[in-house]
């Protein structure tokens, strides 16, 4: 009986928790959002208007957001002229906003300020832009279909742009210093070290870059191909990272090093090549790639292999198996497994370890979820963490 009781006591309270959250987020709202800048909220219009001079505040969580119950219901967002900044996470995931004024007092866009904004297609700048520093992920996963970067900007944060599937065309004002998009990319590139650091569905990577920088395409699902250049000779970290549409990459000799994770979760991804002058290739290059059939190291590299026609990338100094696919057969010189060799390749079925192995690395065969059988042999003498971990 007493349970009973407590069931019905929590059932109420859970009611009436809901019915208070409801009555907030239909309601007019007003307060503080930085030292001298306030907010105010017309539930009529849903608009959010910020007011004032000087900094919005800046937020460690979305959960502190003055305005975070009613979020979702805000569908136009006013910031009035006056405001230099815009805080960190200002506007997280408020879906309903579908296009924004930046007044000419703004000189920064905080770290997340409009993350998974998904219905925010239009950025438009008032007057003469200010703006000099946009945060790391400050649109990301938002509905941009363009975007304009002023010629006063200076500085973009990681993954600013990234994951905006609809995204097609990315311009950079001729008079920016700091970066360009030449030859009409549609890609953001930072001058003076021609470095890529953002792209979109229809970038063209032009002649002259010499490097892709970290988490440049990450997320970028509408990617279908990419053709990188001759000039280029590094590919930075998650750079291609969730490409999921990518389905061919030509990698050219020019190629030196390839960041950690750089094609990781490239489910459409089919074959790849590995150049003689690659020398680095970090963790996790190719996992989660379910597709990935064919893997092939060009005669001559000097650090690494794919013997026997493995369908592998193998360290030649240390006989270290780091990247396969679902169609790797190991080769018998093996000596170890490297972390996340195998990772989220859920095409593989099955796997004979040799018995020159005496390794098996963190994450190794992580999310194998298609692996039926594995035979493990007695000169195995170490199995990381986390190896066959989801290999239901």
């Amino acid at each position: 009986m007493e349970t009973k009781k407590q069931f019905f006591f929590m059932r109420a309270a859970m009611s009436l928790l809901v019915m208070l959250c409801s009555l907030g987020a239909w309601a007019d709202d007003s307060g503080s959002c930085g030292t001298n800048v306030t907010y105010s909220y017309v539930e009529s219009t849903h608009t959010l208007t910020i007011n004032g001079t000087g900094a919005m505040a800046d937020y460690e969580y979305s959960s502190q957001l003055p305005w975070r119950s009613y979020a979702n219901a805000i569908t136009t967002v006013v910031i009035e002229d006056g405001v230099t900044s815009i805080g960190n996470y200002a506007f997280y995931c408020c879906t309903g906003v579908t296009s924004i004024e930046i007044p000419a007092s703004v000189t920064s866009i905080g770290d997340y300020a409009f993350f998974e904004c998904t219905g925010l297609t239009t950025v438009t700048f008032d007057g003469t832009p200010t703006l000099v520093s946009i945060g790391g992920s400050a649109f990301w996963g938002s509905g941009l279909t363009t975007v304009t970067i002023p010629a006063s900007v200076t500085s973009i944060g990681n993954n600013a742009f990234q994951n905006c599937g609809s995204l097609a065309t990315m311009t950079v004002a001729g008079e920016n210093k700091v970066y360009d998009s030449r030859n009409g990319c549609n890609a953001i590139i930072e001058k003076n070290t021609n470095t890529l650091i953002a792209g979109c569905i229809n970038s063209t990577i032009p002649a002259s870059v010499t490097s892709i920088g970290d988490e440049a395409f990450n997320s970028c699902s509408g990617l279908t191909s990419v053709t990188i250049p001759a000039g280029v000779t590094s590919i930075g970290n998650y750079a291609f990272n969730s490409c999921s549409g990518l389905t061919s990459v030509t990698i050219p000799a020019s190629v030196t090093s390839i960041g950690n994770y750089a094609f990781d979760c490239c489910s459409g991804l089919i074959s790849v090549t590995i150049p003689a002058s690659v020398t680095s290739i970090g963790e996790g290059v190719f996992e989660y790639c379910k597709n990935l059939a064919t893997i092939t190291v060009e005669d001559g590299n000097t650090v690494y292999n794919s013997r026997n026609g493995c369908n592998a990338i193998i360290e030649t100094s240390s006989n270290k198996l780091i990247a396969g696919c679902k169609n790797t057969t190991i080769p018998a010189s093996v000596t170890s497994i490297g972390n996340y060799a195998f990772s989220g390749c859920s095409g593989l079925t099955s796997v004979e370890i040799p018995t020159n192995v005496t390794s098996i690395g963190d994450n190794a065969f992580f999310e194998c979820n298609g692996l039926t059988s594995i035979s493990i042999p007695s000169s195995v003498t170490s199995i990381g963490n986390d190896a066959f971990s989801g290999c239901i």
